[in-house]
């Protein structure tokens, strides 16, 4: 055992056990350091707070460029993405307790500061782990000061960046202040077993329409202004709106109406091909395991890699910092996309095309694929709304996950992942017996989880294929600009 591991096991474990009561969650494998404990204790509190996918990626952004930024002032090279070499300590000070103990203390300053609801949460995560919760200091010769001083720095970095995070810019955290108004009335709640259905309503085609789920709440698009916020890698939330292979793709916009109508028959399609296989990988991929939406998803892949390669504090303060990076610019330009094209989902266009048609698809929850009004179709889709909150072009699944799969392959210098995971019987939400017994998801490659995130809104009838394709083009190149920008930061430092 080495001196790092011997180091950071009680921190593990307790954490572990913490977690377990926080959230009820079944324990991995013990976890490498104590960055992939914060990654943790981060999740627990996406899951709570539910602020929407391009919202939970730049929050396990910030923490980790928090966890980060401490670690590299440890280190005899990493520049901070911050602080830069401002706080660098001296040799002697730079082992496995005091990288922890900073590690710590700016995680825990951060996630209050991201998560104000989880104060007394996060403050037994930090007493649980042995560490004072009240210690302010910022005398940065002193691990607690040093952690505290990163993470004052971090969140005073991103305090104007254009999230609206304080609701400084629009009254709440995080709401629009752009104006947005979507272009077609709100379509009503309506299922292929309704008796009757209010008229459909659809004065736009091409454009996406607000739902009204089964309670009668309306949708709001979810952080229409996100193009708005700073990137990390990214100049500029357009930067890759040139990459050839989505100039090349029209999706769904009027220039190409015939591809339009294939799109839309192609979800048909997989509606009508919807096997329990596949209805279980839309369960699994629909918001993460246990709610964290895709940035978090990939978090917990993170430490399963974290686990598997008994990473050192320094291999998981990069590849955790590189990979939410990459997710968190990711999320920026595809949502920039979203505002741009403000492009449909399935729901309103095939509601749309064949309304007045008898189609065969999926019936409804309970229902096997049988026969259906055009305009009664429905995605299968877990949560109170048959789609998300959001235009669709482009996916986000899609472009998260192609985003932190990139970096995961740079990072661990190969696309084996060799992940599997168990699924209890009847972990589905749309309908009982999904799956009818405990069942094993496995992955070999990251590629792999990727094709699955993608396709899993494809055969749910939450996206179209163009929508994945451009997705993941997102992703990719937003990946590998993270991990550039990140790798210059390492500096070439060791992982110690």
């Amino acid at each position: 055992m080495t001196h790092s591991a011997r180091q950071t096991a009680p921190v593990t474990q307790a954490i572990a056990q913490l977690i377990l009561i926080l959230i009820g969650a079944v324990p991995m494998a013990v976890s490498a350091s104590v960055v992939s404990d914060w990654n943790k204790v981060a999740l627990a509190e996406v899951r709570l707070a539910k602020q929407g996918p391009p919202i939970v990626a730049r929050s396990l952004a910030i923490a980790h460029t928090c966890i980060y930024d401490a670690w590299a002032s440890y280190s005899a090279k990493a520049l901070g993405a911050v602080v830069g070499d401002t706080l660098r300590r001296p040799a002697a000070e730079r082992n496995a307790a005091n990288r922890t103990e900073a590690i710590s203390y700016a995680a825990f300053a951060c996630l209050r500061n991201l998560f104000p609801l989880g104060e007394s949460r996060l403050r037994d995560a930090m007493a649980t782990m042995g560490y004072n919760p009240d210690n302010l200091s910022t005398n940065t010769s002193t691990p607690a000061g040093l952690g505290n001083s990163v993470a004052l720095a971090v969140i005073d970095s991103r305090r104007n960046d254009g999230s609206n995070q304080y609701g400084d810019l629009a009254p709440g955290a995080y709401k629009d202040y752009t104006g947005y108004v979507p272009q077609n009335a709100p379509l009503p709640f309506c299922t292929p077993q309704s008796l009757v259905c209010a008229p459909l309503i659809v004065n736009d085609e091409y454009k996406w329409q607000p739902l009204y789920n089964e309670m009668g709440a309306l949708q709001s698009f979810i952080a229409p202004h996100w193009e708005r916020v700073k990137p990390f890698a990214l100049t500029s939330a357009d930067q890759l709106d040139d990459l050839p292979g989505l100039k090349a793709l029209p999706s769904i916009q009027r220039d190409n109406p015939a591809r339009y109508r294939i799109n839309v028959d192609l979800i048909l399609k997989y509606s009508r091909e919807l096997t329990p296989e596949r209805k279980l990988i839309v369960e699994y991929w629909a918001d993460g395991p246990a709610s964290e939406f895709p940035p978090g998803h990939w978090g917990l892949f993170a430490q399963f890699v974290s686990a598997r390669d008994n990473n050192s504090i320094g291999k998981d303060a990069k590849m955790f910092f590189a990979m939410h990076n990459a997710s968190f610019d990711a999320g920026i330009a595809a949502w920039h996309l979203k505002r741009k094209f403000d492009g449909v989902r399935p729901i309103t266009a095939v509601r749309f095309f064949k309304q007045g048609q008898s189609i065969v698809a999926w019936g409804g929850p309970g229902r096997p694929v049988e026969a259906i009004q055009g305009e009664k179709w429905m995605p299968y889709n877990p949560g109170s709304n048959p789609t998300p909150a959001f235009p669709a072009y482009v996916s986000g699944h899609s472009s998260f996950s192609s985003a932190s799969a990139t970096v995961l392959q740079l990072i661990t210098g190969s696309d084996k992942f060799d992940y599997q995971t168990t699924i209890p019987a009847n972990f589905g939400r749309v309908e009982p017996g999904v799956p009818p017994v405990a069942t094993v998801i496995a992955y070999k490659r990251f590629s792999d989880a990727v094709n699955d995130a993608g396709m899993s809104r494809l055969y749910g009838g939450i996206h179209f294929k163009d929508d994945n394709t451009a997705g993941q083009l997102i992703g990719n190149a937003a990946g590998q600009l993270a991990y550039d920008k990140a790798k210059k930061l390492f500096n070439d430092s060791s992982d110690d």
